[in-house]
């Protein structure tokens, strides 16, 4: 994992994940061609959706958290690592594989730019996460 927050990195965290829970995240999970990651709560049970920017590369789905360990998802991949990926309105279920041995700013420029763009710019500690991708697609209802 890379620290890329220098001093004031709580700050930064605590604003950044403030603005994306209450405006970002609400307001992307209701665009359409938005890619979600649903994970399992680990506390609750309950389906969790996250906007995430990545890439589907065959049967691997590639992303970099921007706040690592941090991340509630990454929390939640930590506790049950099956998921979903919602990727061009289409959902497939995979398993997550956290890589802290991979070069997420490498891996981020293998991504989309403007999403690899923002997470540079507001990530604390960078996290690349694969995604196994089950053979079989799985649409579920959104």
């Amino acid at each position: 994992m890379t620290d890329v927050s220098g001093s004031g990195g709580g700050r930064k965290f605590r604003a950044v994940t403030a603005l994306q829970r209450h405006v970002v995240n609400p307001l992307s999970r209701r665009m359409p061609g938005q890619i979600l990651l649903e994970t399992t709560g680990r506390t609750t049970g309950r389906p969790r959706r996250t906007p995430v920017g990545g890439r589907r590369v065959g049967q691997q789905f590639w992303l970099v958290s921007e706040h690592g360990t941090r991340s509630q998802y990454v929390r939640n991949i930590q506790a049950d690592p099956r998921v979903r990926v919602r990727v061009s309105g289409r959902w497939y279920t995979g398993t997550a594989h956290p890589l802290p041995e991979d070069d997420p700013k490498a891996r981020l420029a293998t991504l989309p730019r403007l999403n690899s763009a923002v997470v540079r710019a507001v990530g604390t500690e960078l996290l690349t996460i694969r995604v196994d991708l089950d053979a079989d697609r799985v649409d579920g209802a959104d």
